[in-house]
């Protein structure tokens, strides 16, 4: 028999739109790709040089479990440049993506039944992880109208005994917003530690992104090198966290992953310290697609009540054409050929929303667009 946490887990509805695009283009269909988020950059060069140089001098071997030294101090460096923070090495574990060390900060905070506050929409993943080790996903629904931030009224209102973290996301993967200071402020001064994904990190186009460390030492940073840096396939990520979960975090990686890929390690220290010149050029066009899908979903008649400012992502209102946004992902993959993520992925409160991803090219997107006009007005027109 399966196991009940196997079954459990729910579908990555991206990734089911993703491989149902793959198979219509196994049979040649051209498919415009708007639902994963993945930068269609290649690595900066400064990365792919330190990695070739590290695998030529022999880095293939294991490293120290929470990560080479030479990089956690790297990481500290930028901590303290980008926030004016301060962290040890000996705060940071580096893993083989976020992910894992997601999985491992739940595995050392929750007991069975313990509850993690998530905002509803948010990351299709981040529930299944909480669920995974036995702990309970506590959703708060958080507004279109509201800009999609949390109000600390709500999250107050879902604290009980039980809550372990409030999870929060800035720059938001669906929403591409940026949480305010003073909400971020505010939620710092509840009890319970607060889990901060800050992978988007630097991909910023208007305002400026906080780190939690700013606000409070009870957290666990989860980071890493696939968003910012283009480095997807190169599976690094890090864990910033209090000191006495870091041993217990420690002993898991070791029975679990044993370490992260040696010499990305190398690699991932170069981005840190000489990639900030491809980032500036790789957030100009990102910024320039963010505003030409904006302005083009705008006119087409989605919703967009407030403009994504970070990340790569535009959640739009579509349900003035379907309630059911997992069928209308499907049925504009089928007519229209363009990938979307339906907003039912990312929580009950997406429902009616579509997710689309800028991380591709101008062209490819312009294309998309044009698809989508005119499968919109062709469904128009039929429901009439």
């Amino acid at each position: 028999m399966v196991t009940r946490r196997a079954e459990a887990i729910t579908p990555f509805l991206a990734m089911e739109v993703l491989e149902r695009a793959q198979l219509m283009e196994r049979d040649d269909i051209d498919i415009i790709h708007l639902e994963v988020g993945e930068p269609d950059f290649d690595v900066p060069q400064c990365v792919k040089d330190a990695a070739c140089k590290a695998l030529a001098e022999g880095h293939t071997h294991y490293t120290h479990s929470l990560g080479t030294l030479p990089l956690r101090e790297a990481i500290c460096e930028y901590y303290s440049r980008t926030y004016d923070v301060s962290v040890c090495p000996e705060q940071i574990v580096v893993t083989s993506g976020t992910s894992p060390a997601m999985l491992l900060t739940f595995a050392a905070l929750l007991e069975q039944g313990d509850e993690v506050i998530l905002s509803d929409p948010c990351y299709a993943c981040y529930p299944n992880y909480i669920r995974f080790v036995e702990g309970v996903p506590v959703m708060v629904p958080i507004y279109e109208e509201e800009g999609f931030q949390y109000r600390p009224e709500a999250i107050r209102e879902k604290i009980t005994s039980k809550t372990k973290a409030i999870f929060i996301n800035s720059p938001s993967n669906p929403t591409g917003i940026i949480m305010s200071e003073s909400r971020m402020r505010a939620i710092a001064e509840f009890s319970p530690h607060i889990v901060s994904d800050e992978v988007y990190h630097g991909l910023v186009y208007e305002g400026k992104e906080r780190s939690i460390l700013e606000f409070t030492d009870h957290a666990f940073v989860l980071n890493g090198f696939s968003k910012l840096y283009a480095m997807t396939g190169l599976r690094l990520g890090y864990l910033i966290a209090p000191k006495e979960f870091i041993r217990p975090i420690q002993k898991m990686q070791q029975n679990f992953f044993i370490c992260a890929n040696s010499a990305i390690q190398i690699a991932a220290i170069a981005a840190l310290e000489n990639a900030e010149e491809d980032v500036a050029r790789m957030k100009s066009i990102y910024d320039e697609r963010r505003q030409y899908m904006v302005k083009r979903l705008r006119v087409m008649g989605l919703g967009i009540t407030v403009e994504p400012t970070g990340a790569f992502y535009v959640f739009a209102n579509a349900r003035h054409v379907s309630g059911d946004s997992l069928a209308l992902a499907f049925d504009i993959l089928e007519k229209a050929h363009v990938g979307v993520t339906p907003g039912i992925d990312f929580g009950e409160n997406g429902e009616g929303y579509l997710r689309f991803s800028y991380a591709n090219s101008m062209e490819n997107i312009a294309e998309g667009m044009d698809r989508l006009e005119s499968y919109l007005v062709q469904t128009s027109e039929v429901s009439r």
